[in-house]
């Protein structure tokens, strides 16, 4: 397997190197085996020929849907969305674990060449992400717009700095990198607000995306003003080109603003799970960890130096992990509605076919039934002819649900039917060919 054999490479003198791996390891182990079966989910439950989404679901729904074939359906959608997101879990997992093999696990002087290159393939990957997205993806979100391009931009600016000759080119590598980076925190916040079903007021985007314009101006300052950088130049580091920088009064800008947006990310996180927004373990999983990601490496970035920029890794796992997420969320979106659309049709009697008859027999039991109901069966009946639905009878005669099961048994009895689907389509019928109520044909 891949992880332990990683795990085994990996020398006890690489002491970051060695406990990345380990976490990798373990969140893989219980990523993969735990979140990722239907029937370990504490809010899924199987049952013969279909599937209950969740208890909090089933609540809101009021009733279960037992129709066999839906149930298939369900199922079949359910699995692939599953193998989806654990294809790109897995794929973000390969791609955090190989990222720093390549640039921690091996000693400084054999990293010279690395760096560059993985620079280069993080940039391509995300390039070709991005790509994807535009053409592949046919419901599109313009903040997953905004965060594979903002991705694409960082690193392509961290490989363009890594393969600059001269400070000029450094300096404006730097730029295009800040420029996406100031837009992945906004991004990232917007996809998780649609995700946790929250929003914002309508000014407030608008005003999120000005104060990034504005932090990615300052940011991009070094070379005209020496408000950020009071001194830079451009050194090389195992082979690939670097500022060395001097900061300016106002470097701890970008600080405070990465620092909001990680604050009410996390705060929308705590909420959703608190709040219960999402319907599966798996889904706060994921959710977390996509927010735990980055913000893990920002720090373990702040604490340690490390010659590779690991965050043009793990954005690309972020957006794999948000992806994942959507596509999840939409698809039980949808099963939602087929559910909701299952059960109302069940629900609601259908007009009954042109063209069809009541025989004689069924038209005079129906009549003799008639003379034998009592008022409040006669109200009920006289509802369900006027196409009204159980919630509105239960309102009209002011009583509780078993009651009316106890009328709708008698009324059935009575009529000679077998269903209130029947029982509509015989009575408009009769009406419909002018037959008197209480009278015979």
């Amino acid at each position: 397997m891949f992880l332990d054999e990683c795990r085994r490479l990996c020398y006890t003198e690489y002491t970051l190197s060695t406990i990345y791996i380990k976490v990798i390891y373990i969140i893989s182990r219980l990523y993969c085996n735990n979140c990722f079966s239907p029937q370990q989910h504490p809010f899924s439950e199987k049952r013969v020929g279909w599937t209950i989404f969740s208890d909090d679901f089933e609540k809101r729904v009021g009733k279960r849907v037992g129709n066999p074939c839906i149930g298939v359906v369900f199922e079949g959608n359910e699995r692939r969305a599953h193998m989806k997101a654990k294809r790109m879990s897995l794929s973000a997992l390969f791609l955090f674990c190989f990222s720093f093999l390549l640039t921690a696990c091996d000693k400084v002087g054999e990293k010279s060449a690395s760096l560059t290159v993985m620079y280069g393939v993080m940039a391509v990957l995300s390039l070709l992400l991005f790509a994807g997205y535009c053409f592949c993806i046919k419901e599109k979100e313009r903040w997953f717009f905004v965060l594979f391009a903002s991705v694409a931009v960082v690193n392509s600016g961290y490989f363009a700095l890594a393969v600059s000759q001269t400070l000029e080119a450094a300096l404006w590598a730097n730029r295009v990198s800040y420029l996406g980076s100031v837009f992945l925190p906004l991004s990232m916040l917007m996809i998780l607000l649609k995700t946790t079903r929250l929003s914002l007021p309508k000014p407030i985007p608008p005003l999120l995306v000005a104060a990034a314009l504005l932090v990615f101006l300052v940011t991009a300052s070094p070379g005209i003003l020496t408000i950020y950088y009071q001194e830079v130049s451009l050194i090389s580091i195992n082979g690939a080109s670097a500022l060395e920088k001097v900061y300016g009064p106002w470097h701890g800008l970008y600080l405070v603003y990465l620092l909001v947006y990680f604050s009410s990310i996390i705060g929308v996180v705590v909420h959703a799970i608190v709040g219960k927004k999402l319907d599966r373990v798996h889904h706060v999983l994921m959710l977390s960890a996509a927010v735990a990601v980055n913000l893990g490496v920002w720090f373990i970035e702040q604490l340690i130096r490390i010659d590779f920029e690991i965050l043009s890794v793990s954005y690309i796992i972020s957006e794999l992990f948000l992806l994942g997420l959507d596509r999840m969320m939409r698809e039980n979106e949808k099963l939602k509605a087929m559910v909701s659309e299952q059960m109302q049709t069940e629900a609601e009697p259908k007009e009954s076919e042109a063209g069809q008859t009541v025989s004689e027999t069924q038209a005079e039991l129906f009549e003799v039934g008639l003379k034998k109901l009592t008022p409040t069966e006669r109200m009920v009946f006289d509802a369900y002819l006027e196409g009204k639905g159980t919630k509105e009878v239960l309102s009209l005669l002011d009583i509780k649900e078993n009651t009316l099961k106890f009328h709708n048994k008698n009324l059935y009895g009575k009529l000679g039917v077998s269903s209130r689907k029947q029982l509509v389509e015989i009575g408009r019928q009769l009406l419909q060919t002018s037959v008197p109520a209480g009278t015979k044909k």
